[in-house]
């Protein structure tokens, strides 16, 4: 496994967005492990966010695209914290776009803020984390409908590697297939028992045995069946 990836599962553990017990997820699961991107919350969490961010898209898809769109609300900061990482880390110029939950009709109007999008421009989307591919399927006709784009994919910060809406494929391999979009992510939940798995980080061992049998028995209920 890359470093980064090493150092971003613990970056989320230190921001406590990765956390594990008991929780229950939007589709209504019952799972071990919870990441919300909602605990980014500093100046320099979302600054090491950005990075982390532009070093999965420049491995998946490069720097040679023109606008990073961010689905509101949760895209919105980190199409603007990746897109200054690009710049930063890649010298690469990339606009951020995202939209509004309501049309604005006064000043800057539409659906739109941020930079413009161009018939012609290539347009790779993120967000923090995928479970059913609602928020893609959303996103898509807003795109479509402001130019003639070429989505090149979906950049997430996890996958949760579980089932999407049905049991032989995960939410983004259904997003590959449906849309024919390239989807990554910074890490998924594989990278995440790899590392942490009765490892101990700052005095603690986060995935013990018992956390990793209750890991184990969610995928066997909810990971993808072969």
């Amino acid at each position: 496994m890359e470093a980064y990836k090493q150092e971003f599962i613990e970056f989320m553990i230190d921001c406590n967005v990765l956390r594990f017990g008991d929780f229950v997820t939007k589709s209504g699961r019952k799972t071990p492990f919870f990441v919300n991107t909602g605990f980014y919350r500093s100046g320099s969490q979302l600054k090491r966010l950005g990075e982390y961010y532009a070093k999965a898209i420049s491995d998946a898809f490069g720097t040679d695209f023109d606008v990073l769109f961010g689905p509101a609300y949760k895209g919105i900061p980190l199409s603007v914290a990746t897109s200054i990482a690009i710049a930063g880390e890649y010298g690469k110029e990339i606009r951020y776009c995202s939209n509004r939950k309501e049309i604005k009709d006064h000043g800057d109007t539409g659906i739109l803020l941020g930079g413009p999008i161009n018939d012609g421009d290539k347009v790779v989307i993120i967000e923090d984390v995928t479970t059913a591919g609602t928020s893609i399927r959303e996103t898509l006709p807003i795109l479509q409908a402001a130019g003639k784009v070429d989505v090149l994919g979906l950049v997430v910060s996890v996958d949760r590697m579980e089932q999407g809406q049905t049991e032989t494929k995960s939410a983004l391999q259904e997003i590959e297939e449906s849309f024919g979009l390239k989807t990554t992510a910074i890490v998924t939940m594989a990278d995440v028992v790899e590392h942490l798995y009765n490892k101990p980080y700052k005095g603690q061992v986060i995935i013990d045995d018992a956390m990793k049998a209750r890991i184990d028995q969610y995928y066997e209920q909810y990971g993808v069946k072969a």
